[in-house]
Protein backbone atom coordinates (compact mmCIF):
# COMPACT_ATOMS: atom_id res chain seq x y z
CA UNK A 1 0.00 0.00 0.00
CA UNK A 2 1.42 3.40 -0.94
CA UNK A 3 1.86 6.21 1.61
CA UNK A 4 -0.96 8.24 0.08
CA UNK A 5 -3.37 5.30 0.04
CA UNK A 6 -2.43 4.48 3.66
CA UNK A 7 -3.32 8.02 4.76
CA UNK A 8 -6.51 7.97 2.68
CA UNK A 9 -7.66 4.71 4.26
CA UNK A 10 -6.84 6.05 7.72
CA UNK A 11 -8.84 9.20 7.09
CA UNK A 12 -11.82 7.24 5.77
CA UNK A 13 -11.80 4.97 8.80
CA UNK A 14 -11.68 7.99 11.06
CA UNK A 15 -14.68 9.56 9.41
CA UNK A 16 -16.67 6.37 9.79
CA UNK A 17 -15.85 6.03 13.48
CA UNK A 18 -16.99 9.52 14.50
CA UNK A 19 -15.69 12.32 16.65
CA UNK A 20 -12.75 11.43 18.87
CA UNK A 21 -9.09 10.44 18.80
CA UNK A 22 -9.38 8.44 15.59
CA UNK A 23 -11.63 10.98 13.90
CA UNK A 24 -10.69 13.67 11.44
CA UNK A 25 -10.36 17.05 13.17
CA UNK A 26 -13.39 19.27 13.34
CA UNK A 27 -11.46 21.59 11.10
CA UNK A 28 -8.95 20.72 8.41
CA UNK A 29 -5.52 19.96 9.81
CA UNK A 30 -3.14 22.83 9.19
CA UNK A 31 0.58 22.27 9.04
CA UNK A 32 3.01 25.17 9.15
CA UNK A 33 6.48 25.17 7.63
CA UNK A 34 6.58 21.35 7.21
CA UNK A 35 10.10 21.44 5.84
CA UNK A 36 11.48 23.72 8.51
CA UNK A 37 12.56 23.02 12.07
CA UNK A 38 10.14 23.43 14.96
CA UNK A 39 10.17 26.81 16.63
CA UNK A 40 11.06 26.77 20.31
CA UNK A 41 10.40 29.55 22.76
CA UNK A 42 13.06 31.46 24.59
CA UNK A 43 14.17 29.25 27.49
CA UNK A 44 13.25 30.03 31.07
CA UNK A 45 16.95 29.75 31.96
CA UNK A 46 17.06 33.54 32.14
CA UNK A 47 14.86 33.49 35.22
CA UNK A 48 16.35 33.82 38.67
CA UNK A 49 15.87 31.07 41.24
CA UNK A 50 13.37 33.26 43.04
CA UNK A 51 11.39 33.83 39.84
CA UNK A 52 11.34 30.12 39.02
CA UNK A 53 10.16 29.26 42.52
CA UNK A 54 7.48 31.96 42.45
CA UNK A 55 6.16 30.88 39.05
CA UNK A 56 6.03 27.22 40.10
CA UNK A 57 4.27 27.99 43.36
CA UNK A 58 1.72 30.20 41.59
CA UNK A 59 0.89 27.35 39.20
CA UNK A 60 0.57 24.86 42.06
CA UNK A 61 -1.90 27.10 43.82
CA UNK A 62 -3.91 27.83 40.67
CA UNK A 63 -4.14 24.15 39.72
CA UNK A 64 -5.30 23.17 43.19
CA UNK A 65 -7.91 25.94 43.05
CA UNK A 66 -9.11 25.55 39.46
CA UNK A 67 -8.99 21.77 38.89
CA UNK A 68 -11.29 19.78 41.19
CA UNK A 69 -10.05 16.39 42.31
CA UNK A 70 -6.33 17.02 42.10
CA UNK A 71 -4.37 14.18 43.68
CA UNK A 72 -1.89 14.06 46.52
CA UNK A 73 1.36 12.27 45.67
CA UNK A 74 3.73 10.60 48.13
CA UNK A 75 7.44 11.54 47.78
CA UNK A 76 8.56 7.99 46.97
CA UNK A 77 5.82 7.66 44.34
CA UNK A 78 6.88 10.95 42.77
CA UNK A 79 10.53 9.82 42.71
CA UNK A 80 9.62 6.62 40.83
CA UNK A 81 7.40 8.57 38.43
CA UNK A 82 10.14 11.13 37.71
CA UNK A 83 12.64 8.33 37.06
CA UNK A 84 10.31 6.83 34.46
CA UNK A 85 9.91 10.19 32.74
CA UNK A 86 13.68 10.75 32.76
CA UNK A 87 14.15 7.30 31.28
CA UNK A 88 11.76 8.06 28.42
CA UNK A 89 13.50 11.36 27.75
CA UNK A 90 16.93 9.71 27.74
CA UNK A 91 15.75 6.95 25.41
CA UNK A 92 14.48 9.57 22.96
CA UNK A 93 17.71 11.55 23.09
CA UNK A 94 16.05 14.55 24.75
CA UNK A 95 17.87 16.69 27.27
CA UNK A 96 16.38 19.09 29.76
CA UNK A 97 18.70 22.07 29.34
CA UNK A 98 16.54 24.75 30.99
CA UNK A 99 13.65 24.83 33.47
CA UNK A 100 10.47 23.77 31.68
CA UNK A 101 7.11 22.19 32.34
CA UNK A 102 6.52 18.64 31.13
CA UNK A 103 3.12 16.97 30.87
CA UNK A 104 3.59 13.33 31.88
CA UNK A 105 1.04 10.51 31.67
CA UNK A 106 0.95 6.97 33.04
CA UNK A 107 -1.39 4.87 30.90
CA UNK A 108 -1.37 1.96 33.39
CA UNK A 109 -5.08 1.07 33.75
CA UNK A 110 -4.65 1.08 37.54
CA UNK A 111 -3.07 4.55 37.56
CA UNK A 112 -4.52 6.74 34.75
CA UNK A 113 -2.83 9.93 35.88
CA UNK A 114 -1.42 13.09 34.36
CA UNK A 115 1.21 15.00 36.29
CA UNK A 116 2.64 18.38 35.41
CA UNK A 117 6.32 18.46 36.31
CA UNK A 118 8.83 21.28 36.46
CA UNK A 119 11.86 19.57 34.93
CA UNK A 120 15.32 20.99 35.45
CA UNK A 121 18.86 20.04 34.56
CA UNK A 122 20.43 21.56 37.65
CA UNK A 123 17.90 20.98 40.41
CA UNK A 124 15.37 18.40 41.63
CA UNK A 125 12.20 18.11 39.62
CA UNK A 126 9.06 19.53 41.18
CA UNK A 127 5.42 18.48 40.97
CA UNK A 128 2.98 21.20 39.96
CA UNK A 129 -0.08 18.99 40.22
CA UNK A 130 -1.64 15.62 39.44
CA UNK A 131 -5.07 14.72 38.08
CA UNK A 132 -6.89 11.72 36.66
CA UNK A 133 -7.15 11.14 32.91
CA UNK A 134 -8.44 8.45 30.59
CA UNK A 135 -6.08 6.81 28.13
CA UNK A 136 -6.88 4.43 25.29
CA UNK A 137 -9.11 1.42 25.90
CA UNK A 138 -8.06 -1.64 23.92
CA UNK A 139 -10.40 -4.47 22.98
CA UNK A 140 -13.11 -2.19 21.61
CA UNK A 141 -13.52 -1.52 17.90
CA UNK A 142 -11.71 1.66 16.92
CA UNK A 143 -9.97 1.93 20.31
CA UNK A 144 -6.26 1.47 20.97
CA UNK A 145 -3.77 1.99 23.78
CA UNK A 146 -2.37 5.49 24.02
CA UNK A 147 1.12 5.49 22.44
CA UNK A 148 4.09 5.61 24.80
CA UNK A 149 7.06 7.87 24.18
CA UNK A 150 8.07 11.53 24.08
CA UNK A 151 5.85 13.77 21.97
CA UNK A 152 6.70 17.37 21.16
CA UNK A 153 4.06 20.06 20.77
CA UNK A 154 5.56 22.26 18.07
CA UNK A 155 4.31 24.63 15.40
CA UNK A 156 4.44 21.89 12.75
CA UNK A 157 0.75 21.16 13.38
CA UNK A 158 -1.74 23.83 14.34
CA UNK A 159 -4.14 22.75 17.08
CA UNK A 160 -7.86 23.40 16.93
CA UNK A 161 -10.82 23.89 19.25
CA UNK A 162 -13.98 21.89 19.79
CA UNK A 163 -17.14 23.10 18.13
CA UNK A 164 -19.23 21.52 20.87
CA UNK A 165 -21.36 19.63 18.35
CA UNK A 166 -22.84 16.17 18.96
CA UNK A 167 -21.80 13.08 17.02
CA UNK A 168 -24.07 10.24 15.92
CA UNK A 169 -23.97 8.79 19.43
CA UNK A 170 -25.16 12.15 20.79
CA UNK A 171 -21.81 12.76 22.46
CA UNK A 172 -19.58 15.82 22.34
CA UNK A 173 -16.43 13.84 21.77
CA UNK A 174 -14.11 16.82 22.21
CA UNK A 175 -16.06 18.50 24.99
CA UNK A 176 -17.99 21.74 25.05
CA UNK A 177 -17.45 24.51 22.53
CA UNK A 178 -14.05 26.15 22.77
CA UNK A 179 -12.21 23.28 24.45
CA UNK A 180 -8.61 23.08 23.28
CA UNK A 181 -7.28 20.09 21.33
CA UNK A 182 -3.50 19.62 21.47
CA UNK A 183 -2.51 17.66 18.36
CA UNK A 184 0.67 15.55 18.33
CA UNK A 185 0.15 14.03 14.90
CA UNK A 186 0.15 10.38 13.77
CA UNK A 187 1.85 8.06 16.24
CA UNK A 188 2.47 4.32 16.53
CA UNK A 189 0.79 2.13 19.13
CA UNK A 190 -0.04 -1.53 19.79
CA UNK A 191 -2.80 -3.11 17.71
CA UNK A 192 -4.71 -5.46 20.02
CA UNK A 193 -6.30 -7.18 17.01
CA UNK A 194 -3.02 -8.89 16.08
CA UNK A 195 -0.23 -10.56 18.03
CA UNK A 196 2.69 -8.14 18.09
CA UNK A 197 0.67 -5.89 15.78
CA UNK A 198 1.08 -2.15 15.42
CA UNK A 199 -1.07 0.62 14.02
CA UNK A 200 -1.10 4.40 13.63
CA UNK A 201 -3.48 6.72 15.46
CA UNK A 202 -3.88 10.45 15.82
CA UNK A 203 -2.59 11.40 19.27
CA UNK A 204 -4.25 14.33 21.01
CA UNK A 205 -5.00 15.73 24.44
CA UNK A 206 -8.60 16.90 24.66
CA UNK A 207 -11.68 17.12 26.84
CA UNK A 208 -14.65 14.82 26.41
CA UNK A 209 -18.41 14.84 26.79
CA UNK A 210 -18.99 16.48 30.19
CA UNK A 211 -22.20 14.59 30.91
CA UNK A 212 -21.72 11.04 29.65
CA UNK A 213 -17.96 10.54 29.39
CA UNK A 214 -16.22 12.87 31.84
CA UNK A 215 -17.45 10.77 34.80
CA UNK A 216 -15.45 7.87 33.33
CA UNK A 217 -12.18 9.78 33.58
CA UNK A 218 -9.82 7.72 35.70
CA UNK A 219 -10.21 4.53 33.68
CA UNK A 220 -9.22 3.63 30.10
CA UNK A 221 -12.02 4.93 27.86
CA UNK A 222 -10.60 6.84 24.89
CA UNK A 223 -9.84 5.73 21.35
CA UNK A 224 -6.15 6.39 22.03
CA UNK A 225 -5.98 10.04 23.01
CA UNK A 226 -5.55 11.47 26.49
CA UNK A 227 -8.94 12.55 27.84
CA UNK A 228 -8.81 15.31 30.44
CA UNK A 229 -11.55 16.99 32.43
CA UNK A 230 -13.03 20.29 31.29
CA UNK A 231 -11.32 22.01 34.21
CA UNK A 232 -7.89 20.53 33.43
CA UNK A 233 -8.31 21.42 29.76
CA UNK A 234 -8.94 25.04 30.72
CA UNK A 235 -5.96 25.07 33.09
CA UNK A 236 -3.54 23.73 30.47
CA UNK A 237 -4.93 26.26 27.98
CA UNK A 238 -5.04 29.30 30.27
CA UNK A 239 -1.44 28.97 31.45
CA UNK A 240 0.05 27.61 28.21
CA UNK A 241 1.66 24.68 30.01
CA UNK A 242 3.14 23.16 26.81
CA UNK A 243 2.59 26.14 24.50
CA UNK A 244 6.13 27.54 24.50
CA UNK A 245 6.58 27.06 20.74
CA UNK A 246 3.10 28.43 20.03
CA UNK A 247 3.70 31.59 22.04
CA UNK A 248 6.88 32.23 20.07
CA UNK A 249 5.17 31.52 16.74
CA UNK A 250 2.25 33.80 17.65
CA UNK A 251 4.58 36.80 17.64
CA UNK A 252 4.75 36.67 13.85
CA UNK A 253 1.93 34.35 12.70
CA UNK A 254 -1.73 35.28 13.08
CA UNK A 255 -2.83 31.63 12.92
CA UNK A 256 -1.26 30.93 16.29
CA UNK A 257 -2.54 34.18 17.79
CA UNK A 258 -6.07 33.21 16.75
CA UNK A 259 -5.72 29.71 18.21
CA UNK A 260 -4.29 30.72 21.58
CA UNK A 261 -6.78 31.65 24.28
CA UNK A 262 -7.64 35.32 24.61
CA UNK A 263 -7.00 36.62 28.09
CA UNK A 264 -4.55 33.81 28.82
CA UNK A 265 -1.75 34.20 31.35
CA UNK A 266 1.10 32.10 29.93
CA UNK A 267 3.63 30.87 32.43
CA UNK A 268 7.32 31.68 31.86
CA UNK A 269 8.02 28.01 32.63
CA UNK A 270 6.07 26.72 29.59
CA UNK A 271 7.51 23.73 27.76
CA UNK A 272 6.64 21.64 24.70
CA UNK A 273 6.76 18.00 25.79
CA UNK A 274 4.28 15.29 26.70
CA UNK A 275 5.82 12.05 27.99
CA UNK A 276 3.64 8.92 28.10
CA UNK A 277 4.77 5.74 29.85
CA UNK A 278 3.20 2.56 31.20
CA UNK A 279 4.08 1.40 34.70
CA UNK A 280 2.23 -1.89 34.21
CA UNK A 281 4.68 -4.76 34.93
CA UNK A 282 5.58 -6.56 31.71
CA UNK A 283 7.69 -9.59 30.92
CA UNK A 284 9.15 -8.11 27.75
CA UNK A 285 9.08 -4.64 26.30
CA UNK A 286 7.49 -4.23 22.89
CA UNK A 287 9.31 -2.00 20.42
CA UNK A 288 7.25 -0.49 17.60
CA UNK A 289 8.65 -1.35 14.17
CA UNK A 290 8.70 2.31 13.11
CA UNK A 291 10.96 1.60 10.15
CA UNK A 292 8.28 -0.56 8.55
CA UNK A 293 5.52 2.05 8.86
CA UNK A 294 4.97 5.06 6.60
CA UNK A 295 6.67 8.16 7.88
CA UNK A 296 4.74 11.38 8.43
Amino acid sequence: MSFLSFRAVSLLASLLIGTGCMAAPEQEESTADPAGPPVSAAPASGLSEAEIAAAAEALRQEMAREVPGTLSVAPDDLARWNDRVRGRLAASGREIDHPQLVVSVDRNPRVQQLRILLARADAPWQLIGAARISSGEEGVRGHYKTPVGVFEHTRRIIDYRAKGTYNRAHLRGLGVKGMRVWDFGWQTTEDWRENDGWTRIRLEIHATDPVSLEPRIGQPASKGCVHVSTALNRFLDQYGIIDAAYEEAAKTDIRYRELLLRGRTPTPLAGTLMVVFDSTPVTAALVPPSASLPAD
